[in-house]
């Protein structure tokens, strides 16, 4: 079965933050097809499906150690994220198929899912 995203490439954006694996708003926006801002957007309107064990905004510190360990933001206007990114947990990443409502969100979501148990084993 062909799969949208290799494995290894959603298992290098697997993040061990506050004792869990999460995944970055950002990443998981561009292996779903959306933008981060509506993936956040959607979490944030089905609170309820997005507990803190699912779901989690980083702390100042948290985002800078991040950042300086992915070089991922660039010089210039508008390259700086303008909020403090959200993460997810796996059971998190699967929800957000559920709620984004596209065939792209569903196929990824099971990629996802593949990548955490991968990274248990």
């Amino acid at each position: 079965m062909k799969s949208l995203v290799p494995l290894t490439h959603i298992e290098h954006r697997i993040y061990l933050i506050r004792s869990c694996k999460v995944m970055l708003d950002e990443d998981l926006a561009k292996i779903y097809g959306v933008s981060t801002k509506r993936l956040n957007q959607q979490a944030r309107r089905n609170q309820k499906r997005f507990p803190q064990d699912f779901m989690f905004q980083l702390t100042q510190e948290e985002a800078g150690s991040l950042r300086l360990q992915n070089a991922t933001l660039e010089a210039g206007r508008g390259k700086y994220r303008k909020y403090l990114p959200c993460v997810f947990t796996e059971h998190g990443a699967v929800m957000l198929a559920s709620v984004l409502h596209t065939e792209i969100a569903i196929e990824a979501s099971v990629q996802i899912a593949r990548a955490f148990v991968h990274l248990r084993e």
